[in-house]
């Protein structure tokens, strides 16, 4: 151990040699100023100038690198600034865009209003039954403004169902596809009655007879029979005719007009008389 602690002595007084005397020229090169230089003084030039040389270009590197962390920082900033205002910009589209979309609804069931002529009030759905087969919607609107049991629930696209349940500020809707909705119905096209029954998911058109002629994508209105709901309002289109071996009536497959999965407003007509 001590032999290794002499043994480098010598290399420390060399290299403090080394770096002492290019100290010493320079501050004796620097000290002349104008005055003409001698031997020794070309001598120390011609030793540090190199030595300068690369001096300079080694706090050029360095002032280099320094300068590109700033610029890499100052990029940086802006970048995350940048960021910040893409996501407020696009937080404020995607809502130009939803007061577009309702908007568009509103003028809709506006429109349906004008045509239906009657008293209605527009409702907001805030419920729905979880379950596949039965299908119920819960509305923002009950007794207080007029609604009651038995009244149509319509949309601009055609009938969504009909009012089984109110309260002051609430009510119950049966989906025109559940299973114990029924609704007068008649084929456009032909003028054949036939009662809309749903199946859960789509709609059963019953008692055509078989020898009728029904067709694919021929559209099913309401008849206006029952009071319940106006005539004329899409109910659906025809999606199958089945001509079974028994029985008297045709076995047709009706797909709604109207998307519940999609509603979010309903129009209720304020008029008819409870029939569940």
């Amino acid at each position: 151990m001590r032999r290794k602690k002499k043994s480098s002595q010598p290399l420390k007084l060399v290299l403090i040699i080394a770096v002492l005397i290019p100290l010493i020229l320079y501050v004796a090169l620097t000290s002349i100023g104008r005055q003409e230089f001698n031997m020794p003084h070309r001598l120390a030039l011609e030793v540090m100038g190199p030595v300068q040389g690369t001096f300079t270009k080694s706090m050029s590197f360095v002032s280099g690198i320094w300068r590109h962390y700033i610029s890499l920082t100052k990029v940086a900033v802006d970048n995350d600034q940048l960021r910040r205002e893409i996501d407020k910009y696009r937080q404020k589209n995607a809502e130009f865009r939803e007061a577009a979309a309702l908007n568009g609804q509103l003028q809709k069931l506006l429109d349906l209003d004008k045509r239906l002529k009657l008293p209605t009030v527009t409702a907001r759905i805030v419920g729905r039954d979880p379950s596949l087969w039965f299908k119920t919607l819960i509305i923002d609107k009950g007794s207080t403004s007029g609604i009651s049991a038995g009244m149509a629930a319509v949309t601009p696209d055609g009938v969504a169902g009909q009012v089984i349940n109110t309260s002051p500020h609430y009510a119950k809707i049966m989906a025109a596809t559940d299973p114990n909705s029924a609704i007068d119905a008649i084929v456009q096209d032909n003028r054949l009655q036939g009662i809309i029954k749903g199946d859960g998911q789509n709609y059963r058109l019953r008692y055509v007879l078989k020898n009728s002629v029904v067709k694919i994508n021929d559209t099913i209105i309401t008849s206006g029979l029952g009071g319940v709901f106006p005539k004329g309002l899409v109910i659906g289109t025809v999606l199958k005719v089945l001509r079974a071996r028994r029985g008297m009536f045709l076995q047709i497959k009706v797909k709604p007009s109207v998307n519940l999965h999609h509603l979010e407003y309903l129009t209720i007509i304020l008029q008819g008389k409870p029939t569940l």
